[in-house]
């Protein structure tokens, strides 16, 4: 198949399939005599695993490992486990920075209960007065 109907079999635009190939998560694919992508049925399972994996919010880098223990089916699934277990961990830091988030902005929406002029609103007064953060430590979960 082309690469249009690769991207929309695993329902993505042609753009994602060439950015993942150019990332080396999908393998090139053969070409036509006139130059055109050939991808096949393994170039599509793997693609829908891919965007599974990021529709979970898996990095790149996770998704490159757990495809590198793909390619080795006889071996121990052990690392597959504790990969998945440390994205569970992230994804439970990244909820309680959102419950954080969700209080200030609770907070800061009970400060201007009335329409009133801009200097007076209590929602940019404690924007001002707010202390402010170090940078998120979010980014990347992975080593």
């Amino acid at each position: 198949m082309k690469i249009g109907e690769l991207a929309r079999a695993a329902r993505c635009s042609t753009e994602t399939v060439r950015f993942y190939e150019k990332t080396g998560l999908l393998p090139e694919p053969a070409r036509s005599e006139g130059n055109y992508r050939q991808y096949g049925p393994a170039h599509l399972e793997r693609l829908r695993f891919i965007r599974n994996c990021r529709g979970l919010d898996m990095a790149h880098e996770e998704i490159r490992a757990l495809l590198g223990m793909i390619d080795h089916p006889g071996r121990d699934c052990s690392p597959i486990n504790h990969l998945l277990d440390e994205h569970i961990e992230h994804v439970g830091v990244r909820l309680r920075e959102l419950q954080h988030l969700q209080r200030q902005l609770t907070g800061l929406r009970e400060q201007c209960r009335a329409e009133q002029a801009v200097d007076a609103c209590g929602i940019v007064q404690g924007l001002a007065r707010m202390e402010t953060a170090d940078g998120p430590a979010r980014g990347t979960h992975l080593g």
